[in-house]
């Protein structure tokens, strides 16, 4: 960890129109997850729809995919990333001090909302609120990792994060059964369902699959864009 990268990291994520959505989205689940509670009272199946659906299927890929991509493609694309390779230290303490950041960003402004969602929705009953939390706390480090790498190798990762997350995940993830197994969306949920009660929580990814696929995509992520970082010159071109 570098705390200079780090504090000029989140000042750049939570200091722009990014920092705005970053408040926005959870403020805006934690508003319908009372309003739902309000006029339907407390029922498994919505609760389920809101925090499977809504949260860890919309709300944590957005807030990684700001997350991931503001913490390094910004920099890049304005050339501001050469003030920071000038510096006498590894690419890799940049690239885990950002993908720190942009975690963190995620646990805070998605993992916590989405647990707080679910004791409103359902109380701590069937461990329905921590299952999910838990789930999207892993799902956002994945999805960090992910589009962070996205930021460091094209000059479009908003558009390619967008397309992983609605075109892979929520459109061929719902036809082709085969393509869950590769969705981040499904290693969240087969943790959350391990925390929560028996049949609280359904998902289409064992746990042996899942856990080995989080860290190893993590991890890959995390390594590749290192390397990536490391082939740039001071001109911000590889």
């Amino acid at each position: 960890m570098n705390p200079t990268v780090a504090r000029l990291t989140v000042r750049g994520l939570l200091g722009r129109r990014r920092g705005v959505l970053l408040l926005v989205v959870p403020a805006l689940l934690l508003l319908l997850a009372v309003l739902v509670r309000t006029a339907n009272g407390r029922d498994h199946d919505i609760a389920v729809q809101v925090l499977g659906t809504l949260a860890l299927g919309t709300l944590v890929p957005l807030l990684g995919l700001i997350a991931g991509t503001g913490a390094i493609a910004t920099e890049i694309d304005d050339g501001s990333i050469v003030y920071l390779l000038a510096k006498p230290q590894p690419r890799w303490k940049i690239i885990v001090t950002k993908l720190v950041v942009a975690i963190g960003c995620t646990t805070v402004f998605g993992a916590l909302p989405t647990y707080l969602a679910g004791l409103v929705l359902y109380g701590g009953t069937d461990g329905l609120a921590l299952g999910y939390g838990l789930g999207a706390l892993v799902a956002g480090a994945a999805y960090s990792a992910v589009f962070l790498l996205l930021g460091v190798v094209t000059r479009h990762a908003v558009v390619a994060g967008l397309m992983y997350s609605l075109i892979w995940e929520s459109l061929i993830g719902n036809f082709v059964s085969g393509a869950r197994t590769l969705s981040i969306q499904q290693w969240g949920l087969s943790l959350a369902r391990t925390v929560a009660d028996p049949g609280a929580i359904t998902a289409d990814v064992s746990l042996p699959v899942a856990v080995p696929l989080l860290v190893l995509v993590t991890l890959a992520a995390t390594g590749v864009a290192a390397v990536r970082l490391a082939g740039f010159t001071l001109a911000g071109e590889e």
